[in-house]
């Protein structure tokens, strides 16, 4: 071997050992996070890092066992990949999630699986705060299915742009990080419920332009649809109201930032889409909100879009193709 290649293979083995670092290094940052997001028994911070395609892929163990012998719950899937990465999903190797569902598949339950690792019921509860009510039963053209039932927040058909831009600097009122994830669009475009749920909140906020809120039924997830248009920005509904996921619920714009309502101060017309977590009431509001970034959820979303059409009443959508949820609240 000459000198040349001796050189080349020594550089080589030190450039993998600082990779193996590296990547040691933010598991054990991520673990230590995930140690201190705990206080009291209750979950007091969730970083959400799954990518979009672990989701594609835990989903797709999640619909290939269903109903066979050791159906692989795709949660208990990315709870245990997020032990491996320490919560740090950009080492995502499919390899590895394969490796466990074989496991599963073969009759070794998630509690098994996750006794000798840390951190996995903490992993497990938070991730099911996040995507719970995303896979189960519903009924479409009177047809018994089980699947994907969430959807992405614009209707299919209409343009949109988007980038990862959680805790990007807002400065209107206060200094503060951008809690949410922006997609650009053209005004008027139909917004969908991501998740079915009951409207919280609806009306003006001087931040969110007109905005609606809704809560899903565990009352784990609050989704936040901002900036909707002026005029005319929602769909026909009221507080209390009952949404399913897919319906029509408003109207894409540019309101906001003005105490003022019914104004269009923001530059480009978008909609804020925010997702927070809540595992406890003194959570919702004051300090202790947990916001997760929903850039990937969004892109794992995108291939879930709901069809629309106008309604015979002039001037509103409605879903081409609506769900029917076994599990809705009276």
């Amino acid at each position: 071997m000459n000198t040349k290649t001796k050189k080349s293979l020594f550089f080589g083995v030190c450039l993998s050992a600082l990779a193996l670092a590296v990547c040691a290094f933010f598991s054990l940052a991520g673990t230590a996070k995930a140690d201190r997001a705990v206080a009291g028994g209750v979950i007091r911070w969730v970083d959400y890092t799954v990518t979009a395609e672990a989701m594609r892929d835990a989903l797709a163990v999640d619909l290939a066992t269903y109903a066979t012998e050791n159906h692989v719950s795709w949660i208990d899937l990315l709870s245990l990949l997020a032990c491996k990465y320490g919560g740090n999903f950009s080492s995502y190797k499919k390899a590895d999630l394969t490796a466990l569902a074989d496991r599963m598949k073969a009759g070794e339950s998630a509690e098994t699986l996750g006794a000798g690792r840390r951190l996995f019921s903490y992993y497990r509860e938070a991730y099911r705060a996040v995507l719970s009510g995303y896979v189960g039963d519903f009924y479409r053209d009177g047809k018994a299915c089980y699947g994907l039932r969430a959807f992405f927040p614009l209707a299919a058909g209409y343009s949109f742009e988007h980038y990862d831009d959680f805790g990007a600097a807002r400065s209107y009122g206060f200094k503060r990080e951008h809690l949410g994830h922006d997609l650009m669009g053209v005004v008027g475009t139909p917004v969908i419920a991501v998740e079915s749920g009951y409207v919280e909140a609806i009306g003006w906020n001087q931040y969110g332009g007109w905005r609606i809120g809704i809560r899903s039924f565990d009352n784990k997830r609050y989704y936040y649809y901002a900036h909707l248009r002026k005029d005319r920005p929602y769909a026909s509904l009221a507080e209390g109201d009952i949404v399913t996921a897919g319906d029509v619920i408003g109207y894409l714009g540019q309101t906001g930032y003005s105490v003022k309502e019914n104004v269009n101060n923001i530059d480009l017309p978008h909609l804020h889409f925010g997702i927070q977590l809540i595992f406890e009431p003194s959570q919702k509001d004051g300090n202790a909100q947990i916001w997760i970034d929903c850039y990937e959820i969004a892109k794992f979303l995108a291939g879930n879009r709901m069809a629309v059409e106008k309604t015979e009443a002039g001037g509103d959508f409605t879903a081409k193709d609506p769900l029917v949820l076994p599990d809705l609240p009276d």
